[in-house]
């Protein structure tokens, strides 16, 4: 056990958020995410009895967002067309603006397969039991300062 580090976080997942540097990328991902094949070169680790906010939140509390770039958090866009309402993004816009004076003008979005395409640069994807559509969201890792 350590101090400070939320519970909920696995080692191997503390080994993969440190292993990363400045600009590195990651994904934490709903459950519908196709992170085994997208993610073939990437570190793929499971939390499927959690959700989205629970994970981002948590690792937030350890992964710095790059302050060199002006979006460091990336969401997939939802489809033209798509009935799909996004509720939980608001849920995102809050626990970032915890963590990052800039909100949610931290934001994109990005196009569903355009987001594909980024995701299998991603150093690391954790795919979570999130039943929300377009529940998707991509981190760029930024560099400690403290």
């Amino acid at each position: 056990m350590l101090k400070g580090i939320p519970k909920i976080l696995p080692p191997e997942l503390l080994k993969a958020l440190c292993e990363m540097g400045h600009a590195d990328r990651m994904v934490i991902s709903d459950g519908n995410f196709p992170a085994h094949s997208v993610g073939k070169n990437s570190i793929v680790i499971r939390m499927d009895g959690h959700g989205v906010p629970e994970v981002l939140e948590a690792i937030l509390q350890l992964f710095p967002l790059d302050t060199y770039t002006e979006t460091p958090v990336g969401l997939m866009e939802v489809v033209s067309g798509d009935p799909v309402e996004t509720p939980i993004w608001d849920t995102y816009y809050d626990i970032v603006s915890k963590f990052d004076a800039r909100g949610k003008a931290a934001f994109e979005y990005i196009e569903r397969f355009k987001f594909y395409e980024e995701a299998k640069d991603a150093y690391l994807i954790v795919v979570t039991g999130e039943s929300a559509l377009y529940a998707n969201v991509m981190l760029q890792k930024g560099v400690v300062t403290e």
